[in-house]
């Protein structure tokens, strides 16, 4: 493990240390490093050089539509290969959620993403 040290203008600290306490986080040392890891992930999937990822699909649509669990399983189906598991949750009578767990090369999961989020009365989808 490698040390270094910053420094923070204390307004700066300030706002760094309620974030830390809104979050959870233990000490500072272990807030900046998910803060790292979090930017240096993004930066991968920008520049391209993360190819896979694991990511978390949900999304609330509602029963009634049409034909539209069947096609959103059909989907499912089709995609076989990046679906890992999901799960659905009935919010009332209309509307239910649903959260898939995805794994795969990341064009492939984020196109999946978005054909299941296009689907007339799917509402608030996100990956």
């Amino acid at each position: 493990m490698q040390r270094f040290t910053i420094s923070l203008d204390d307004q700066l600290a300030a706002q760094f240390d309620d974030w830390i306490a809104q979050r959870g986080y233990g000490n500072r040392s272990e807030a900046v490093r998910d803060l790292f890891r979090a930017e240096l992930d993004r930066t991968a999937q920008q520049t391209g050089s993360a190819t896979h990822c694991v990511a978390c699909l949900s999304y609330v649509f509602n029963h009634h539509e049409r034909d539209l669990a069947e096609r959103i399983i059909s989907l499912q189906h089709a995609h076989h290969d990046l679906t890992v598991s999901s799960m659905h949750a009935h919010l009332d009578h209309d509307y239910c959620l649903e959260t898939v767990i995805l794994k795969g090369e990341i064009t492939a999961v984020r196109q999946f993403a978005d054909a299941v989020c296009a689907e007339r009365g799917v509402h608030h989808g996100k990956i």
